[in-house]
C-alpha cells in the first residue's frame, strides 16, 4: 500500500549557466558542401554530430525523422502546435513558443505555455481541429500510432511535421538540437546539450564497477503490470548506472511481460515503479493485486530493505529532456547511497 505521508523531494537544481560568446562563427566551421557527408551542414552554421541530420542552410533544415523520412522545415517557425506534453518543456527551453498544445499533466507543467490554446489530449486530437490553427510546425510522437497517420495527413495538407523520437538520452541530443536550429538558438546549444552530457558522463565515471546491483521496474497501468527492460528512458539510465534488469533476458523489447515467479526467481536488490494514467487510485489497486497480495512478495530482498520504491513522473515516466543529469543523479543516490547525496528522496512502499 503506497504510504500516505509522501517524502518529501529534494530537487536539486539543473543550473543553466551564462552562454555569452558560444555562438560558432563561419569562419570556424569546415566549408564542405552538405553532399560530401550525411551529417555535414552548409558553410556559415555549426556542423552537427548527429547522424540523422542532413543539411542546413540558411532558411531552412532537412533531416530523418522516426519514419526513415527526409523531411525539410523551415526555421522560426511562428505557429507551433505541440500535441505530446514531454515534448513541450523543451520546445520553450530551446526558445521556441506554441499556439496550442494538448492537456498537461500536473506531474509535468510548463507555466510558459499558459497562453496557448488546448486541444484535448495527446490521444484525442482531430485533424480538422489541428488544421484550423493554420500551423506552420506540428509537433507530433511517433509513440503514438494516430500521431504518425496524422503526420502524413498533415503532410499532404502542406503543413510540416516534427516526428522525432527521444527514448534514449542520444534521441534527446539529436532532438534538442534539431528544436535550437529551427529556432536559431546557437547560444543555448551549451546548457542544453554542452553541459547536459557533461554532467551526465560526470556522474557515470564515479559509478563502482565492482558492483552491479540487480534491479526490476515495473510499469503498472489501470489495466495491468509490465516490466521494463533497459532499451530506453529509465530502463537505459539504470543500465548506464551499472545495474543488471532482470527483464532484459525475457524479450528484446522495451516493455515485457510481468511475471511474479520470474521476480521471486530474481530476487532484485532494488524494485522501481513507475505509474502511468490518470486514475492512481485504480492503477495501484491493479499493482497491488498483481504484487503485494501474492504470499511470496513479502520475503523479496527489495521489500525487506525498504528498496522498493515509487518514482516521481516528471522526470521518469516523462522525458527529463535537459534535467537528464538530475534524473541520473537521483537514481545514483538509491542505488549507491555512500557515494551520491540522495538529490530526490522518492515515494516508498509500505510491506
Amino acid at each position: 500500500m503506497l504510504r500516505k505521508n509522501v517524502l518529501k523531494l529534494m530537487v536539486s537544481a539543473l543550473l543553466v549557466t551564462s552562454c555569452t560568446g558560444l555562438t560558432v562563427s563561419a569562419s570556424s566551421v569546415p566549408q564542405t558542401p552538405s553532399s560530401t557527408a550525411s551529417n555535414t551542414v552548409t558553410q556559415g552554421v555549426r556542423e552537427k554530430k548527429y547522424k540523422n541530420f542532413i543539411s542546413e542552410d540558411a532558411e531552412s533544415i532537412t533531416i530523418r525523422d522516426k519514419r526513415d523520412k527526409e523531411v525539410t522545415l523551415k526555421k522560426k517557425p511562428k505557429r507551433v502546435v505541440c500535441a505530446f506534453n514531454s515534448y513541450l518543456d523543451l520546445w520553450y527551453e530551446a526558445g521556441g513558443s506554441v499556439i496550442a498544445k494538448v492537456t498537461e499533466s500536473e506531474d509535468k507543467l510548463v507555466p510558459e505555455s499558459d497562453g496557448a490554446e488546448t486541444i484535448g489530449s495527446a490521444t484525442t486530437l482531430s485533424l480538422e481541429k489541428v488544421l484550423s490553427l493554420e500551423p506552420d510546425l506540428v509537433i507530433l510522437s511517433p509513440s503514438l500510432k494516430a500521431h504518425q497517420e496524422m503526420a502524413d495527413q498533415l503532410e499532404e495538407a502542406g503543413v510540416s511535421v516534427l516526428l522525432v523520437d527521444s527514448k534514449k538520452f542520444e534521441d534527446y541530443l539529436f532532438f534538442a538540437d534539431v528544436c535550437l536550429t529551427l529556432n536559431e538558438r546557437e547560444d543555448l546549444y551549451k546548457p542544453l546539450i554542452e553541459d547536459v552530457v557533461k554532467e551526465k558522463e560526470d556522474i557515470i565515471s564515479k559509478i563502482p564497477m565492482d558492483r552491479k546491483p540487480k534491479i526490476a521496474v515495473f510499469y503498472a497501468s489501470q489495466k495491468d503490470v509490465k516490466l521494463r527492460t533497459s532499451m530506453d528512458g529509465t530502463g537505459e539510465m539504470l543500465k548506464d548506472l551499472n545495474t543488471e534488469n532482470i527483464a532484459d533476458v525475457i524479450e528484446d523489447k522495451n516493455i515485457v511481460p510481468f511475471s511474479m515467479e520470474k521476480v521471486i526467481e530474481e530476487d532484485p536488490d532494488f524494485i522501481f515503479v513507475q505509474l502511468t494514467g490518470s486514475d492512481k487510485k485504480a492503477i495501484e489497486e491493479t499493482l497491488k493485486k498483481e504484487t503485494e497480495e501474492k504470499e511470496e512478495f513479502a520475503s523479496l530482498k527489495a521489500v525487506k530493505n525498504g528498496n522498493y520504491i515509487l518514482l516521481p513522473k516528471d522526470l521518469y515516466l516523462y522525458k527529463p529532456n535537459s534535467r537528464y543529469p538530475e534524473a541520473y543523479r537521483g537514481l545514483a543516490g538509491i542505488l549507491y547511497p555512500d557515494l551520491f547525496p540522495m538529490t530526490i528522496e522518492p515515494v516508498t512502499f509500505n510491506e
